[in-house]
């Protein structure tokens, strides 16, 4: 199995009641890399699970931070100022977010193949990674 991106919105819906079957589907394909050590997040992933767990899905804040600390046992990618540029390259040529052009870079440079995400258009090839919306 290759190397696996995960983007926030993937990891928070393994948190939400909400909604049952995006998280039965989250829940099983994040167990099933994490398992086989193939899980890719970023420091932004992480915080921004904590911050989305705690405010919208009110997660106790100490759960938060233990399924904060589970999820950083992944291979976790850390920027420094050489990668802010090359995210925002992205941007600017690529017609994403700045906030999406450094989930891009991060799963470019982590080695994942594939990043999993509901944000980006499903099969598209971005930043030489495949996007996945694992709820189509």
């Amino acid at each position: 199995m290759s190397l696996a991106f995960f983007d926030t919105n993937i990891l928070v819906y393994t948190e939400d009641l909400r909604a049952p079957d995006k998280q039965r589907r989250a829940t099983r394909l994040v167990e099933e890399h994490w398992l086989s050590d193939t899980a890719v997040v970023s420091l932004q992933v992480l915080q921004e699970f904590f911050a989305t767990a705690t405010r919208k899905l009110n997660v106790p804040a100490d759960r938060a931070q233990r399924r904060t600390e589970i999820l950083a046992a992944a291979k976790v990618v850390r920027f420094d100022t050489h990668d802010l540029i090359a995210a925002i390259e992205l941007y600017r040529l690529g017609q994403v977010s700045f906030w999406d052009s450094l989930i891009l870079h991060a799963a470019r440079i982590s080695g994942a193949r594939v990043l999993y995400s509901e944000d980006f258009q499903h099969g598209a090839i971005l930043a030489s990674v495949r996007v996945v919306n694992p709820f189509l």
